[in-house]
């Protein structure tokens, strides 16, 4: 219900946004103002600077924009767009600078790329780990108690018989207890507790940074086998800084770089080219006015880097560039393909020569240099010898994933510069090498200690991202996720034009995939956890009807994702439970195929975070290993609430079904049973399923799909558990009245009285009431027969009547003797409250012991401290115990305790506390093949 009133919620807010939105289209002469769904195929869009791209389309003007792909593809550099070399403008991307451009519509809607995208994100319900195997429990308990009810009945139908009842009436109760039995054997808690548990964890996630958009998502990636990641933004800053590189002659690694120290003529002359030489600018207020954490790029990525770099030296870079370029005889020329490099011409004010500064690929530029900058900032001839070490160390950077980039200068004196230098600027000679800096997206602070993290704790780390292998590999190795001779790397075209069988050769194995186009990932993830696998023919057809030549006869082994049946049969076991993350538009599909969908709250963009299960609020990875853990935690959780529970209810149904076999009628009443079986049932569920994690939680491997929840030591716990109780508990059924000096029996009358003027008869052989007047029985003959003592046990006990006749019969046979005859004197449920009490304080004190599920702990009461919500249910238990047995009186049939009475009945309880922790000591462990193996 919660996450349906969510998803309707996120709907409507969807609806109304999109119903508001507009975009410039040129149609019968005239721009036009209209919603992004009424364009159509042939319509001209016209684009600005910050306009959304709402449709596929081709430039069809001469002018040149850059388009932000990174809501489609997840990277960070704008794309240059033209006419003549790269003219196509992808739905959903976003202009981020340009005068105007117009642009045809060539496709929209599913046929467009965001569409494509869009389609993929229309999937089934699944049901979660937990609850599949909550079902199968349950199912198993049903059957459980359905053979003990059935039994029963069978058992009081025969007594009925033998002992010559009243069959009718022996029959209803027989029934009801029936009943009684099935109501008891289901454990009605368990709903509760994983409510309980679920709405408890959201609030504390959202504390630890992870809203919840689905509740189930918080168990379900407790058991997560993968976590298929994307690079930038997610293990990633998604923020180009210089890290490394040559400056002046001295060389920085990313070790020492923030401990470089540089001439300041030498910061001067790096920081004026980096000032100068952009098109891309700092801000530092979003779009109502609110001040950044920091200040963030708009345009090129790279020289955003170097912004920051001359930024953090001191540097204004507005102000940089206001004094020195001057916008009517100054220029910056636009990237050069064929050379590789940008380049800006500045006239200097004092001497009216001109300073060129170019910068571009480190392979290229250098080959142009013929000087370099040297540690005071003066030119140095560039030699063979010094050329190669630069050209090693270029090398040595890219392979270390870094990007590199080459800043160069050259002064011109007055009227050197040549007559076309506006065309065709001078930047291919004689340049004066400044340095070669190592840019890269760094990884986030916390992200190698979250991937070790989640690896020790049996999860799978995959990344998967748009660079090349190369690079891609060389960042997976820097978090942890590349592990050289164990892991491999696959680039997505290969990995598209897999058969199903080539891919699951190498998944066990596959830790990185780069160059991956948007439905990469979405193949991966669905071949893991089978849930976007067509399940006929006619879906796996529907699924390839784009592709031409291809037929289900000859091709459905040879395509991905392949199709349900070949998928469940190289499956026996199950799929894996996958976790998705990722921030762009483009990861939408896998994170809503995936079990959990892992958005990013401050880089994700609105699709990705509609698509998804839980949304990471600070974008860092070290959230997403919390968030194991707390689904760790709740699947624990639930865990102790059914050992605990299911306890409860194995010796309710053995205690029920025995003592009404053996005559006692039902040792706990209904009034009782409602105190057990709700009150006990909703506290104990609010005590153990609210129990916080800890760290010793990720030290295990995730169980498989398919493992019953019942594990061996928890059948241990509940089968000792229960043997104890049921066995105590009979002692005080059979001989506790005894024991204590109490009446026996639950009926609560202890003394009889003969009511006056009663003349009914009843017949000793019909037990029914009789108007003959020989060998009957009155109610005077209660008195005859129980003057000494009218107590229950004479009302129940057998005499024989007529005398010499055989015939057996107690006047509690005799068809309402006691509401005709007699009057109770005294009530008495001492014994039935003494087992009553017993039973109660044996569960209070299994409370304690539920809270350990294995061997790896003894002491029941360890962090006790920290369990707030348990030490106030606990008390709650013990108070609301006492004032029952001491107040609830008729209306619960039970009657005040004396001091040892009590002092014995919690001793009782007391034991299960040490026979607890001595079955931990016996060696039964968790069976190995119920966890999934990542190795």
């Amino acid at each position: 219900g919660n996450d349906y009133n969510k998803g309707l919620q996120f709907k409507a807010l969807e609806a109304t946004s999109a119903k508001d939105e507009r975009t410039s289209v040129f149609r019968e002469g005239q721009i036009e103002r209209i919603n992004p769904m009424d364009v159509v195929v042939g319509d001209i869009i016209v684009l600005q600077a910050g306009d959304s791209i709402c449709a596929d389309s081709v430039i069809v003007d001469n002018s040149v924009c850059l388009s932000s792909e990174a809501a489609l593809t997840g990277e960070p550099e704008d794309m240059k767009k033209s006419k003549e070399k790269d003219p196509f403008l992808l739905s959903s991307c976003l202009v981020t600078s340009c005068d105007e451009t117009r642009a045809i519509v060539i496709g929209t809607g599913t046929h467009s790329q965001w569409g494509k995208i869009k389609a993929n994100l229309v999937t089934e319900a699944v049901n979660t780990p937990l609850q599949d195997k909550l079902e199968i429990m349950t199912q198993k308990i049903g059957y459980f108690g359905m053979l003990a009810a059935i039994m029963t009945f069978v058992a009081l139908f025969v007594r009925t018989l033998v002992k010559n009842h009243h069959l009718a009436k022996g029959i209803i109760e027989a029934f009801i207890l029936a009943v009684t039995i099935v109501v008891v054997a289901i454990p009605e808690g368990l709903p509760l507790a994983v409510t309980i548990a679920l709405a408890y964890s959201t609030k504390k996630m959202y504390q630890d940074q992870c809203f919840i958009r689905v509740l189930a998502a918080c168990e379900t990636m407790g058991n997560a086998t993968n976590i298929c990641s994307d690079k930038t933004g997610t293990l990633t800053e998604n923020r180009m800084t210089v890290v490394a590189g040559w400056y002046a002659d001295s060389k920085f690694t990313q070790e020492n770089f923030k401990d470089a120290k540089l001439n300041d003529k030498v910061k001067e002359i790096i920081s004026n080219h980096a000032c100068i030489s952009r098109t891309a600018y700092l801000v530092y207020k979003d779009a109502e006015g609110n001040d950044l954490p920091g200040p963030a790029v708009i345009g090129n990525k790279t020289e955003g880097a170097l912004l920051m770099l001359a930024k953090n030296w001191g540097y204004d870079d507005e102000k940089v560039r206001s004094d020195a370029f001057d916008e009517t005889k100054d220029k910056v020329y636009a990237f050069n393909s064929s050379k590789k490099r940008s380049t800006t011409i500045v006239h200097n004010k004092n001497n009216g020569g001109c300073t060129l500064y170019c910068k571009g690929a480190s392979e290229w530029v250098i080959l142009d240099c013929t000087h370099y900058t040297d540690s005071n900032g003066n030119p140095q001839p560039l030699t063979t010898e010094k050329r190669k070490d630069l050209e090693e160390f270029i090398t040595s950077m890219a392979n270390l994933a870094l990007r590199t980039l080459t800043l160069t200068h050259k002064y011109y004196g007055a009227g050197e510069m040549p007559k076309d230098y506006m065309e065709n600027p001078p930047d291919s000679s004689d340049l004066v090498l400044d340095c070669i800096v190592g840019i890269i997206d760094p990884l986030r602070g916390d992200v190698n200690e979250a991937v070790r993290i989640a690896q020790a704790a049996g999860v799978t780390v995959r990344m998967v991202t748009g660079d090349n292998l190369a690079t891609a590999v060389a960042i997976a190795k820097q978090c942890g996720i590349y592990q050289d001779g164990i892991g491999c790397g696959v680039e997505g075209p290969k990995l598209r034009k897999m058969t199903p069988k080539e891919l699951d050769s190498i998944i066990p194995t596959l830790q990185v995939v780069a160059r991956s186009s948007p439905d990469d990932k979405y193949l991966l993830v669905t071949r893991l956890n089978g849930h976007g696998v067509p399940n006929t023919k006619v879906e796996w057809e529907a699924r390839h009807k784009d592709k031409p030549g291809v037929s289900w006869d000859t091709h459905k082994d040879k395509l991905l994702p392949g199709y349900k049946e070949e998928w469940e049969s190289t499956r026996p076991g199950g799929g894996e439970v996958v976790g998705v993350t990722g921030d762009g538009t483009n990861d939408a599909p896998a994170l809503k195929a995936a079990d959990v969908g892992l958005a990013m709250g401050i880089t994700g963009t609105k699709v990705a975070q509609a698509a998804s299960d839980i949304v990471i609020l600070d974008d860092r990875f070290s959230s997403i290993v919390r968030a194991i853990m707390w689904g760790r935690s709740i699947y624990d959780n639930i865990r102790k609430f059914l050992q605990f529970q299911l306890t409860v209810n194995v010796v309710a149904l053995l205690l029920v079904f025995i003592g009404a076999v053996a005559g006692f009628g039902e040792p706990l009443n209904a009034v009782q049973m409602l105190w057990v079986n709700l009150v006990m049932d909703t506290l104990g569920a609010l005590a153990l399923a609210t129990e916080p994690p800890t760290m010793q939680l990720l030290k295990r491997r995730p169980y498989k799909r398919q493992v019953f929840l019942l594990s061996k030591p928890l059948l241990r716990n509940i089968l000792l558990g229960s043997f104890y109780q049921i066995i105590m508990l009979l002692v005080l059924l059979f001989v506790g009245a005894d024991l204590f000096n109490v009446p026996i029996g639950m009926t609560g009358c202890s003394y009889f009285d003969v009511k006056t003027g009663g003349n009914a008869k009843w017949d000793p052989f019909t037990h029914k009431k009789t108007t003959s007047t020989t060998n009957v029985l009155r109610c005077s003959d209660f008195n005859t027969y129980c003057s000494g003592d009218k107590t229950t046990k004479c009302y129940e006990d057998k005499f024989e009547y007529p005398a010499a006749s055989g015939n057996k019969v107690s006047f509690s046979q005799l068809n309402k003797y006691d509401e005709k005859c007699l009057t109770c004197e005294k009530i008495d449920y001492r014994h039935g409250t003494i087992i009553f009490n017993a039973f109660i304080f044996c569960q209070f004190f299994n409370l304690f012991n539920s809270r350990i599920l294995f061997n790896d702990k003894v002491n029941p009461f360890y962090d006790m401290l920290q369990s707030h919500t348990f030490i106030g249910v606990a008390i709650f238990i013990f108070l609301c115990q006492v004032a029952l047995v001491n107040v609830a009186g008729e209306f619960m049939k039970v009657t005040p305790l004396n001091l040892t009475e009590w002092l014995v009945t919690m001793a009782l309880g007391v034991v299960v506390i040490p026979l607890g922790m001595i079955s931990r000591f016996i060696p039964i462990e968790e069976d190995e093949e119920d966890f999934f193996d990542s190795t």
